[in-house]
């Protein structure tokens, strides 16, 4: 059969046009929204051992997700293309992994450039009109700039591209993980997060370019990788042997942990955050050539970075220095202690809390936000008011960071020329035990007397703005002022609790805005805030200890642990969190430290609520499976899912085809039904055996293509095949269930009687691989199987082969797991007690034939003692008589 479908000619596929889309509105709200409580678990406030509870209308926008393979089918349209394709090579396979490295590293480097540009301009103008004391001119500047760049990109977004707004990480993650998400890989979106991120976080918003540079690495990855775009209609003949879901999948992974790479400068934690937070298939061979990758992208953004400042070419290309290409460089170890890890547990408690908090928040502002755009019905209002909103935060926080630093006081400091008295505050160089930064923004205090003693300029009666010198600089600045070292009393418990709550406020408000925004910054420049905090009360504790056992005792090395702990807290990431930290650091003495207040944060934050961007899937309704399935009885009794099978949640009495089908059976089939996937089975002896599987958009191609349909006395010979490319090139839209030219095609076979005549042969198309199991196969295996293969669909046969139901992606949701197994987890339980009182029983029963037993022993050995000591008495009596 294979040799005879061989020999047809090759049909070229009749394609419609491809109907643009229409982006995602609003994420849909439960119509009872204002009867939830505030706090009502298994919501946002849920843990993450619990499973998330959809309303009805949830569950309608999540069955709109589609799901794919990860693997290609094992079909004869398959094979015949395999044959044809290039020969199985590695190097054009590393060599597209350099590629994507090196665009993803110019990419990343051209990103913070123009941030720091745009940022830089803004703070250096307004500084010197604050220092002229020109505080209304500064503020209608800074106002003014600051609200046109957010004006840009919230009119990008809005307008062109609402996908490309906020981080795009719940996406990618659930593209991911398998399901089809539109519009998220697309070279207009690529453009439109570009333009949008630089506006953003150049204008002094308070968010970062890092979620935006993942998803940026992520889009280059599936762009290059693939050599077409469907905007620009460019589909280039070479390397298609890359088109297919598993390649494209793991050149996407491979660009995120890029982007990761590119962001922070950190190769190995770029890799370990592709594998722990975004990969759901991975192998040995995907981690060798996603860390080249990475270490190409990083390589890249350093050499450019050494060449250029602003653009401007500074002469030393390929000078790899530390301070570039170190983010936030400890420039000096401290040695720790055992007792350095108490506080790292109360950092880890905090960040743990506060991270859910930060989360539980951020969710509850979305929700609200959907609502109140939900009640606007005139679309322009809705529009206006999606343009105003990142704008409003921008002015807020504007004239917070021009007028709140005259809040506060100037903080005095002083330099004696006799080193044995000098100020503990002093801001001479480093040569000092304790010393204050050099870059400390003064804002309008006063600058001081320079006073020249041999040769050393030493100022004298200078003061400076401890708020100015966290909120008029960028996030990236206010951090290293934070992370610094043996600058005990740089800044004050006042300052530092008033910035915590604004951006705590005010990042969590802006994440959810129409600009393309990320939260590593926010989150790292939170954390620093509370870390600092606690240093300053250690400090304030048990003094400044400049060596010796104590010296541990610095508000910047907890305002480093205290960053990783509320990271950890809302993203709860963990072995990439900790690389990251030490590649931006370079402070290896704090390593356990920070393991400790990351898994601690982990811990306490996996308790309260789920983490940031899975909570952010949850509520945009994405399917994802995570590594475990979660259900619970009655909301509180963990049960194991091994106690159940296949056979239970299955799907029953599934639609099926044969490999031979009358047009008008199939139109009538798919215009009947929205599953998109059908077994094939064929009869063996009087019984339908499942030989195969073939999907939905297979088949709308497939039905598009008169030319393919055959009368009952064609010979298979006479009829074209399709080739496996143009399954590969086929629009998205033929994914969709009964829309646009498929279903007037369907119609027309359903009405004209002609079509009852003919047939199509589906033996070359269907794959014939299908992943078969029996009703009687573990739950918790079929989980296995779908995460660690990638599955969509999963045959459910009973004893004689025969197909009894089928299982796909959603069902194995928790909440789905849940309502099915409903019926069966008493039985479950009931069954595990039952066991557990027959072991206990039998143990009983065992203790008691012990005790018994010992009992007749004791007794047996009692009684031979006596007589053995009546024989010895009655023979000792007969000698003392004989002796008489």
């Amino acid at each position: 059969m294979n040799r005879i479908l061989r020999r047809r000619k090759k049909l070229r596929a009749y394609i419609p046009a491809e109907v643009e889309d229409a982006d995602e509105d609003d994420e849909i709200l439960p119509d009872d929204f204002a009867e939830l409580t505030f706090f009502q678990t298994g919501r946002e406030f849920e843990s993450t051992y619990t499973s998330h509870s959809y309303t009805k209308k949830e569950q309608e926008k999540l069955s709109e997700y589609e799901s794919f393979d990860y693997l290609s089918p094992q079909s004869d349209s398959y094979q015949d293309w395999l044959r044809t394709a290039s020969v199985q090579v590695e190097w054009d396979r590393w060599l597209m992994m350099g590629l994507i490295g090196f665009a993803v590293g110019v990419v990343g480097w051209l990103l913070h450039q123009f941030i720091d540009l745009i940022s830089e301009t803004k703070f250096s103008v307004a500084g010197r009109m604050i220092v002229e004391g020109n505080f209304g001119v500064a503020w209608i500047f800074t106002i003014g700039y600051s609200m046109l760049f957010v004006l840009v990109s919230a009119s990008l977004v809005v307008f062109f591209r609402p996908s490309a707004g906020g981080s795009g990480m719940p996406e990618l993650i659930g593209f991911l993980n398998g399901s089809r998400i539109r519009k998220v890989f697309s070279f207009k979106t690529m453009i439109i997060k570009f333009l949008s991120c630089v506006c953003a976080v150049g204008s002094g918003l308070p968010i970062g370019p890092e979620g935006p540079m993942i998803h940026l690495g992520g889009l280059v990855g599936a762009g290059l990788s693939q050599l077409k775009s469907d905007t620009f209609k460019i589909k280039l003949p070479i390397l298609e042997k890359f088109r297919n879901p598993k390649d494209r999948r793991d050149f996407i992974n491979a660009g995120v942990g890029a982007g990761v790479s590119a962001a922070f400068g950190s190769p190995v934690g770029g890799l370990l955050f592709a594998m722990e937070e975004v990969a759901s298939f991975w192998s040995i061979k995907q981690s060798w050539m996603t860390f080249f990758c990475c270490m190409v992208s990083t390589a890249t953004t350093d050499l450019f970075n050494s060449a250029f400042d602003g653009f401007k070419y500074a002469g030393e290309f390929g000078a790899f220095k530390e301070d570039k290409y170190i983010i936030f460089q400890v420039k000096r170890g401290i040695s720790i202690n055992l007792v350095a890890f108490i506080p790292s547990i109360i950092l880890g408690i905090i960040g743990g809390i506060l991270g859910a908090f930060f989360t539980f928040l951020n969710v509850k502002i979305r929700r609200y936000r959907s609502s109140v755009m939900k009640r606007i019905k005139n679309k322009r209002w809705k529009t206006a008011c999606k343009i105003a909103e990142p704008v409003l935060i921008m002015a807020i926080m504007a004239t917070i960071s021009v007028f709140l630093p005259a809040a506060f006081p100037c903080t005095p400091f002083r330099c004696r020329l006799d080193t044995d008295t000098s100020s503990p505050q002093c801001l001479t160089d480093r040569r000092h035990p304790l010393h204050l930064e050099p870059n400390v923004q003064l804002y309008t205090c006063e600058a001081g007397v320079n006073i020249n003693y041999n040769d050393t300029t030493v100022f004298y009666n200078r003061s400076y703005s401890q708020v100015a010198t966290l909120m008029f600089v960028t996030g990236e600045e206010a951090i290293k002022h934070l992370l610094s070292r043996n600058t005990h009393l740089e800044f004050d418990f006042g300052p530092l609790i008033a910035i915590l709550v604004i951006y705590f406020l005010l990042s969590c408000w802006s994440s959810g805005t129409s600009v393309a925004s990320g939260l590593v910054v926010p989150m790292l420049l939170i954390g620093s805030l509370y870390g600092r905090i606690v240093g300053r009360i250690m400090v304030h504790m048990f003094g400044i200890h400049r060596a010796g056992y104590w010296t541990w005792i610095d508000p910047g090395a907890f305002a480093l642990i205290g960053s990783a702990s509320f990271f950890a807290g809302v993203s709860r990431l963990t072995m990439s969190l900790t690389v990251i930290m030490m590649e931006i650091t370079n402070d290896v003495q704090f390593l356990l430290c920070i393991m400790t207040a990351v898994i601690i944060a982990k811990w306490v934050g996996d308790t309260i609520t789920h983490s940031l961007y899975h909570a952010l899937m949850e509520m945009k309704c994405i399917p994802f499976l995570n590594w475990e399935p979660v259900i619970l009885h009655n909301k509180k009794d963990n049960v194991s899912i091994e106690l159940f099978t296949a056979g239970q949640i299955m799907a029953k009495n599934p639609l099926i085809l044969r490999s031979r089908e009358r047009v008008a059976d199939i139109a009538k089939l798919l215009l009947n039904c929205q599953h998109c996937g059908f077994p094939i089975v064929k009869e063996v002896e009087g019984t339908e055996i499942v030989c195969g599987i073939i999907k939905r958009p297979e088949l709308n191609l497939i039905m598009l293509q008169e030319d393919l349909f055959e009368s009952n006395e064609a010979s298979p010979v006479d009829v074209p095949v399709l080739d496996y490319q143009q399954f590969i090139e086929a629009p998205k839209h033929l994914e969709k269930p009964n829309e646009g030219p498929v279903k007037e095609a369907l119609e027309k076979y359903c009405h004209d009687e002609k079509y009852n005549d003919l047939y199509i042969d589906l033996a070359h198309y269907y794959g014939q691989s299908p992943i078969c199991v029996p009703e009687s196969y573990s739950l918790y295996r079929v989980y296995a199987l779908f995460r660690t293969l990638g599955l969509r669909h999963l045959i459910v046969t009973d004893t004689s082969n025969r197909i009894s139901g089928i299982i796909t992606r959603k069902d194995l949701m928790g909440h789905s797991l849940e309502e099915r197994l409903e019926p069966f987890v008493k039985d479950a339980l009931k069954s595990e007690m039952k066991v557990t009182g027959d072991i206990t029983q039998e143990l009983d029963n065992n203790n008691i034939r012990d005790t018994t037993q010992e009992l007749k022993d004791n007794a047996s050995g009692t009684t031979q003692e006596l007589k053995d000591n009546a024989g010895d008495t009655t023979q000792e009596l007969g000698d003392n008589a004989g002796d008489s």
